[in-house]
């Protein structure tokens, strides 16, 4: 084992560093540009049991220090990813992959999952019920301790790997939920999603995404992010992965110190797709920098007062 690597739910990574979903694709993609085995892992494009096309456009906003999205979780279906996508990334990925499954119902999430739970590359479930961009489903899951407590049940009643829940941070009691899901048997907590915004034209007077709200990413987010990680890997005794607005080394270690097993990056990569590389390349200077050994030692490591 070296410095950078993590176990996460009773998977040894080789480091922390995971692309978060819908900025990575299928991975196939970005291994064109860089060998991806050098990933912890990474969470591959929410999927959902039938196929969506997702909202109309326009489905992105920039902001200062972020953006919107509402991309509508856009997807080929469960099937299609079985038959075609992962057959693609077998070639160039020999890591367990993290499968990120939304729905919009209780039995969509429970028929998703155990599909792919019979696939060999999967190695964790990441749950998504906390997705802001879809009507009907996806956040509604997140906002209640009970809701997501149903999900969390019927998933893990199907299933036999890993399922780490990917809570919303749009609510105003971030605990309850992540102890209801770990109270449900979750192997861990995932969070956060995006923050739910919205920007304006002012040149037509409308909301710039035809969806009017959107998902807020980016390092603008990243305190509430640190924040909501800390508050929950405090409460609950189940891994948290951490992730909103990381951008580079230090933050991953920030993420760490505050309770966080692993760390996922999501917009930084639509800004620069050579991002995740960067950060696992820089981690050993920062280490060093702050005097650390190894990374599995500073979970949960930062001191209060």
């Amino acid at each position: 084992m070296g410095r950078l690597s993590v176990n996460l739910c009773g998977i040894e990574m080789d480091n922390p560093v995971i692309p978060a979903s819908g900025t990575f694709g299928y991975g196939y993609e970005f291994a064109e540009l860089y060998d991806i085995n050098m990933l912890g892992t990474f969470s591959f494009k929410g999927t959902t049991r039938d196929p969506r096309f997702g909202n109309p456009t326009p489905r992105i906003a920039e902001c200062t220090a972020g953006m919107i999205n509402a991309v509508g979780l856009q997807n080929p279906g469960v099937e299609k990813v079985i038959t075609e996508e992962l057959p693609k990334l077998k070639q160039c990925f020999r890591k367990p992959v993290m499968a990120n499954v939304s729905g919009f119902s209780v039995e969509d999430y429970a028929y998703t999952c155990e599909r792919l739970d019979k696939e060999e590359q999967v190695g964790w479930f990441e749950v998504n019920v906390s997705c802001p961009n879809v009507h009907g489903g996806g956040m509604s899951f997140g906002t209640s301790p009970q809701a997501a407590a149903e999900v969390t049940k019927a998933v893990k009643a199907v299933t036999t790997k890993p399922v780490i829940m990917k809570l919303s941070p749009n609510v105003t009691d971030i605990v309850s939920i992540a102890k209801a899901c770990e109270d449900a048997g979750a192997d861990g907590i995932s969070l956060i999603n995006t923050l739910l915004g919205m920007r304006i034209d002012l040149k037509t007077k409308k909301p710039v995404i035809a969806n009017t709200m959107g998902g807020f990413s980016g390092p603008a987010i990243f305190p509430v992010a640190l924040r909501m990680v800390y508050q929950v890997a405090r409460a609950v005794k189940i891994p948290v992965v951490g992730m909103g607005g990381v951008s580079c080394a230090e933050d991953v270690i920030e993420m760490m110190l505050a309770g966080a097993a692993a760390v996922e990056i999501g917009a930084q990569n639509l800004v620069d797709p050579m991002a995740c590389r960067e950060i696992i390349e820089n981690l050993p200077a920062v280490m060093d920098k702050y005097h650390i050994e190894n990374l599995s030692d500073i979970i949960g490591g930062v001191k209060n007062g």
